[in-house]
């Protein structure tokens, strides 16, 4: 069956009885969406958006975080909705000519930052708005754009939908998102949920462990002294509390505190001589995390990368301390010798064979965390015999090195999609929101610690036909630790929203009752005796 709606093209949207009852839901209160990657966000919101249109003309304003989910919002909407025209505004159109889209279109697809400044400048306003579709609306925190634009539109008392597949484990982010984009309503679908259950595609989850090589070893153990002795002198100033892990989230904290310290006035040697061994504190963290999990590439670029910071005439103190130690010298050293790469590298250019050599019409989407690593899986993969291979990374660039620009980043989705490329190697710009096509098979080269990521990632596979998904841990690093904290954070993030989801509906609950008994009898007996008051398509 297809979805049958009058700005909707017939026999083209799958008729899915959980999309129909969270459009249902969206078309009644200001409600966000958190379903599982692939089961159709997007399709909810085309359904919505058809039927406010349908029902209240007006515009409906989409906005996405970057511009290739932009793009392809509006191409999806342009393919899907009848009679309704549809814009695509970035920072790339000039002002003036977005002032025009802006009062031609039906519905507006941007990136929330154009909108803001548009609204700011007076350029336009959300007086005609009727609903915002906010995608990857756990974005909506702080200072982002997303905060504004709700702000602004809470005083028009109209519908908003927010689309994520995971806002978060903490229940205050979830609480902040809520609150910002003025949510009245949190509905939760996920995988073992009986009305999405028959949608879903079985994912073969593996866990493929290694052990650090033993030159390696030899670099952790020095690292890892190096940091301990950093950690002592932060204790030594009085700046840390020794009784708490130092993480590098609680190293940025005292940075913070240190700085805020002395930008109030409090000029003191201890806190300029803290600000230094924290700085030390971090990038040793840092390498100590790469020789860990990703290998010695990896950490020799970022020492030669260190050692060129040093020699500057800009440098930072740390790096100077760092790189004119002797146990740098010892690292530089033992890499210099190491002919091995990170066991995990033998070990993906092992699985990504196979997948090829089986399955050779198979897609496969290779995650790391590192740009440098990136590069080196990407180069080693293309050397497997009927691997096709490319990067997909974001756009900054980095000394040599090129980004991607965003429309070059669709490009390389697009021809994933075509087959010219089976394999993707992808940094963080794969995970969040992009189409990316029907993949079988999903690599992790690392863990990661948020569940964001992680919940993004395996939602890149199984979408259409069943997947796998393959994560590579090191035995006995801050890999089983990020493994652990996922999952936790993972099922956090479900126990709160539920308890929130549910909480709302008890507050949701209690004001129809006495807005009912508030009604004008005349009201309400038009609504008893059977006067359709649910929209009638979905």
């Amino acid at each position: 069956m297809f979805v049958q709606h009058p700005l909707i093209k017939p026999n083209k949207i799958e008729d899915r009885a959980y999309q129909a009852s969270l459009s249902r839901a969206c078309l009644e209160s200001s409600t966000l969406i958190v379903l599982p990657t692939g089961m159709g966000k997007t399709v909810i919101a085309l359904r919505v958006i058809a039927e406010v249109l349908y029902r209240k003309g007006g515009k409906v304003l989409v906005l996405a975080p970057t511009k290739p989910l932009v793009e392809q919002h509006a191409s999806f909407l342009r393919e899907n909705l009848l009679g309704k025209r549809v814009a695509c505004l970035t920072g790339e159109i000039d002002p003036e000519e977005r002032e025009v889209c802006w009062l031609e279109n039906d519905v507006i697809v941007s990136t929330p930052q154009v909108i803001a400044n548009d609204l700011r400048y007076e350029r336009i306003n959300l007086r005609d708005v009727q609903l915002i579709v906010f995608d990857e609306a756990h974005r909506a925190v702080g200072n982002y754009a997303y905060v504004r634009i709700a702000e602004e539109f809470k005083e028009y008392n109209r519908l908003v939908m927010g689309m994520t597949a995971s806002p978060g484990s903490s229940g205050a982010k979830i609480g902040e998102v809520c609150r910002n984009l003025g949510i009245q309503r949190v509905e939760v679908r996920s995988e073992s949920d009986p009305d999405v259950a028959p949608y879903m595609q079985d994912v073969e989850m593996q866990i493929v462990e290694v052990d650090i090589p033993d030159e390696m070893k030899k670099i952790t153990k020095i690292l890892r002294a190096m940091f301990d002795s950093c950690v002592r002198d932060l204790i030594a100033l009085g700046l840390i509390d020794e009784k708490r892990p130092v993480t590098r989230k609680y190293l940025l904290e005292i940075g913070e505190t240190i700085q805020e310290r002395l930008n109030s006035g409090e000029k003191r040697n201890q806190l300029y001589r803290g600000l230094s061994v924290q700085a030390m504190a971090l990038k040793i963290n840092h390498a100590l995390e790469l020789a860990e999990t990703q290998g010695a590439t990896a950490l020799a670029n970022y020492l030669e990368r260190m050692r060129s910071e040093a020699m500057s005439e800009n440098g930072s103190r740390a790096s100077r301390s760092i790189v004119q130690s002797d146990e740098f010298e010892t690292i530089e050293d033992i890499l210099k010798k190491t002919r091995m790469e990170h066991p995990k590298l033998s070990k993906i250019m092992s699985i990504v064979s196979n997948q090829v050599m089986t399955h050779p019409e198979s897609r496969t989407l290779v995650f790391t965390h590192y740009r440098d690593t990136c590069e080196l899986v990407a180069n080693k993969l293309s050397k497997i015999e009927g691997a096709r291979v490319a990067k997909l990374v974001g756009q900054a660039e980095r000394g040599e090195e090129k980004g991607l620009k965003q429309k070059e980043q669709v490009e390389v989705l697009e021809r994933f999609k075509k087959g010219d490329f089976n394999v993707i190697v992808a940094t963080s710009v794969g995970e969040e929101g992009l189409d990316v096509a029907s993949t079988d098979l999903v690599i992790f080269y690392e863990p990661v610690p948020s569940e964001i990521r992680s919940i993004q990632r395996r939602g890149r596979t199984g979408r259409q036909r069943p997947g796998r998904v393959v994560i590579l841990k090191t035995r006995g690093t801050r890999d089983d630790a990020y493994f652990f904290t996922s999952q936790r954070k993972e099922k956090a993030m479900r126990r709160r929203l539920f308890q929130i989801s549910k909480e709302l509906q008890n507050e949701e609950h209690f004001t129809e009752n006495k807005e009912r008994d508030e009604q004008p009898s005349q009201k309400r007996n038009q609504k008893e005796s059977g006067q359709k008051t649910v929209f009638d398509f979905l």
